[in-house]
């Protein structure tokens, strides 16, 4: 990918304004970003989905600042192309503006992200005004927040009465507001993802909102057919990777046992005459 170009907000702005629709993925590793990013696409989201699908937690509430930072990393080293947005865990930016303004600029400087983003509607509305004016570009993320998720009864989607979606809206348009540059909705009806879309300046990302966003996002381990706890209504699984891999180990474990690698195209050798000097060395 030589002579690559980053691409920057406003590209991702004029994307929107154009009417060209944005893609989006998660990536936590530095051969996971090279691949993705290779492939083309415009975002790369480390998320704290990272504690599912990387660290074997239940959800992603455990996961932390070091952790976050830890997958930040490789991905910005591997990436050339993409958009990188570095996700803030659970309760490093709850407690005070300040606490989230420091967390923020240590994702955004030690890890080099590109952006940075955190759940929450007009009560975090403040923050990320705060956030955006130290000068960290900000991805706000609303509708299903998997940080708060058993607050909202769970992963279930969210916005379908007349009160609920008017609040969701009004979360969008406080982000808006507060100069947030995107927004995540996700697990909420495509009809208010469209009208959100279609009322805020800011690029809108769906998982679970529907055509109508400006873009669209899934976690990688779920199109690759990685990740077999469970499996959203809204993902599409376009390989599996897990029975992919499973079969290679298998093979290799039964070549092992059945003494067929490594054959001589896998080894290395020397010349006969050091070999007989080294057995007689050895005492053989």
């Amino acid at each position: 990918m030589a002579d690559v170009q980053k691409l920057s907000i406003p590209d991702l702005a004029a994307m929107k304004a154009e009417g060209k629709k944005i893609s989006m993925i998660t990536a936590y590793s530095y051969p996971q970003a090279l691949v993705v990013d290779e492939a083309g696409i415009d975002i790369i989201l480390v998320g704290d989905s990272l504690g599912m699908v990387e660290l074997g937690y239940s959800g992603t509430t455990p996961v932390t600042m070091d952790e976050m930072l830890n997958h930040i990393k490789p991905v910005t080293r591997a990436v050339k192309r993409a958009h990188v947005v570095g996700d803030m865990p659970f309760m490093s930016y709850n407690i005070s503006i300040e606490q989230a303004i420091t967390n923020a600029g240590i994702l955004y400087k030690d890890g080099a992200c590109d952006s940075i983003k955190l759940e929450g509607g007009q009560d975090f509305a403040k923050t990320v005004e705060a956030i955006v004016k130290a000068g960290i570009p900000t991805f706000g993320h609303i509708g299903l927040t998997p940080q708060t998720a058993g607050a909202l009864g769970g992963f279930k989607v969210q916005g379908k009465t007349l009160d609920a979606a008017k609040r969701i809206l009004d979360d969008a348009l406080a982000l808006d507001d507060a100069g947030a540059f995107a927004i995540i909705l996700e697990a909420i009806p495509r009809q208010l993802a469209k009208i959100i879309t279609q009322k805020v300046k800011c690029i809108t990302v769906g998982i679970g909102g529907g055509m109508e966003c400006d873009g669209q996002v899934l976690v990688l381990h779920d199109i690759l057919g990685l990740f077999k706890r469970f499996t959203p209504k809204f993902v599409k699984v376009y390989a599996n990777a897990y029975d992919f891999e499973l079969n290679a180990v298998k093979q290799f474990i039964s070549e092992v046992q059945e003494k067929k690698f490594p054959t001589d195209e896998f080894t290395f050798t020397m010349k006969e005459e050091v070999v007989d000097e080294l057995k007689k060395y050895a005492g053989f």
